[in-house]
């Protein structure tokens, strides 16, 4: 099986039904049934074929949300050739490091990137042979052409390479596979009980997983409603969350942490009716940690608990939260179907797993994990592990611990994160959840700084909200000191007017010291 066959089922059922929606900058609005949308398809694959492009070929999107990127997309999957989306924020030297990795045969941008396209070297883009708009594609369809003609997709072939977000170094390519897709939206259709008549507010980047997985592939194996926005603004989203125009009808929203912080400001507006938010079917939040501070002010707000869930590039889902039950702040629950986990620790030349309740690294196994990274075998290796049983883990690099109650699990941290403070371990979200409960403080981030004495101390990032300026550092070193232990207590604390961020929302600590 593959995507195509998971996507034939809505398209035959409810062919007449919105598959997607779209709203433009200029305020425009478009819609396209499952049939519209798989006929522009297939007419775009063909048009591909048409101008040379083969099963195994990459085509690069360097594209941002719109109906071109979903159509091409499947048009892509329909020749059986590997999508590489890539981040809109990424410029000339990620870009030149992602086209000559992946050497795609064609890329497809929209007509304001083209000068960041430009500026690429062109021994970079040696693969490239056409570069192709989102407002030029439909003269690379052919209305007129023949059904293509191509071997049944198998399973085990790309579908797509995601770059990973390169927070700790250069991105590697993973190697997403039609079954890891399909564990991963299986899972998930089971796990968070997609309905038909659900409609799913998109603000996400489908260049990342989050968007492009969890949203838009999940909505089109249920056979829901994708309404897709270019970008996520607070006002307008939270406007269209809380209106009771029947048109829209949404039921669900898929965003990150920031978002719900901003969501949180503008629900907390009195001139706002939160009423209709009860019409909402599910929250989730992913991609970065979720403040327990945001959870509780949006729970109260809207009356809906966020499901938090917890993935990566090469994995795809891993863990959630329940759909129906408890969802505890800080927490990303238990395993998805399919898919296995371990905590563990490496001692002594081997893996030991580690009893509930004590921290250790997270390994996974299932359908859902990537093959390896692309054109880069060391890596792969690296990143794997297996058991007394040849059982084959991918070390997921973050730290995490198991509530011995009701098995949810809790993130620590990265490992590489992780700081070693005269001796005892460090996780920095423990530390940043506890300044976040302090007045006045937005966001922070805690990194270790070397120290002559012991080994590491954690220094402390935070965005000040404008109100509690100037800041009282004392108190929130006071405040730490109730709450933590000492070694654990922020030896610096440096204001900031930002974090820097990749597109997800997820803090890039290596650049905090610069």
């Amino acid at each position: 099986m593959n995507l195509l066959d998971l996507f034939a089922i809505p398209l035959s059922e409810t062919p007449a039904k919105a598959a997607l929606r779209y709203r433009g900058a200029d305020g425009a609005s478009t819609s396209l049934s499952y049939a519209e949308l798989y006929l522009a398809a297939e007419r775009t694959a063909a048009g591909f074929a048409a101008r040379g492009l083969v099963r195994g070929d990459r085509i690069a999107f360097f594209l941002g949300n719109r109906p071109e990127f979903v159509i091409a997309y499947l048009a892509a999957i329909r020749l059986g050739a590997i999508v590489v989306p890539i981040n809109l924020a990424y410029r000339k030297v990620e870009l030149a490091h992602i086209l000559s990795d992946a050497e795609p045969r064609l890329l497809l941008t929209e007509r304001e990137l083209l000068p960041i396209v430009g500026e690429v070297d062109a021994a970079a883009r040696g693969s490239v042979e056409a570069t192709v708009t989102a407002e030029d594609l439909a003269e690379w369809t052919d209305d007129a052409a023949a059904p293509i003609l191509t071997p049944p997709i198998d399973g085990s072939e790309l579908a797509f390479l995601l770059y990973t977000s390169g927070t700790t170094g250069r991105s590697k390519g993973a190697e997403i596979r039609h079954d890891n897709l399909l564990a991963t939206i299986t899972g998930l259709l089971a796990a968070w009980a997609w309905e038909r008549n659900d409609v799913l507010l998109l603000a996400l980047p489908l260049f990342h997983t989050h968007g492009l997985v969890v949203g838009l592939h999940c909505a089109l194996a249920a056979g829901a409603t994708v309404d897709l926005r270019r970008k996520f603004e607070a006002p307008g989203i939270a406007a269209d969350l809380t209106s009771s125009d029947p048109a829209l009808r949404l039921t669900l929203f898929f965003g990150v942490p920031t978002m719900y912080v901003r969501l949180v400001e503008a629900l907390a507006d009195p001139s706002v009716d939160r009423s209709p938010l009860a019409r909402m079917r599910l929250f989730c939040s992913g991609s970065a940690p979720l403040a327990p501070e945001t959870f509780e002010a949006f729970r109260e707000l809207s009356g809906h608990a966020i499901l938090e869930r917890y993935g990566m590039t090469e994995a795809g889902m891993i863990l959630s939260n329940p759909y129906a039950g408890e969802r505890r702040a800080g927490t990303v629950g238990t395993p998805l179907p399919g898919i296995s986990v371990r905590l563990a620790r490496y001692v002594e030349g081997s893996w030991h797993d580690v009893a509930d309740g004590e921290e250790g690294e997270l390994l996974v196994r299932g359908g859902n994990v990537f093959g390896g990274y692309w054109r880069a075998p060391e890596k792969t290796a690296e990143s794997f592990v297996s058991d007394a049983q040849g059982n084959r883990w991918f070390k997921s690099g973050d730290l995490a611990r198991r509530d011995p109650l009701n098995a949810a699990i809790s993130l620590l941290g990265r490992s590489s994160e992780l700081i070693l403070a005269g001796g005892f371990n460090v996780y920095p979200r423990e530390i940043e959840e506890v300044l976040l409960g302090f007045p006045g403080v937005r966001e922070a981030a805690v990194v270790g700084r070397p120290h002559p004495d012991f080994g590491a101390v954690p220094v402390a990032f935070l965005v000040i909200e404008p109100a509690a300026s100037p800041f009282d550092r004392d108190a929130l070193i006071a405040f730490a000191k109730e709450r933590i232990a000492s070694f654990k207590v922020p030896r610096e604390i440096r204001c900031v007017e930002t974090l820097p961020r990749n597109a997800l929302g997820k803090v890039q600590k290596h650049l905090l010291p610069q």
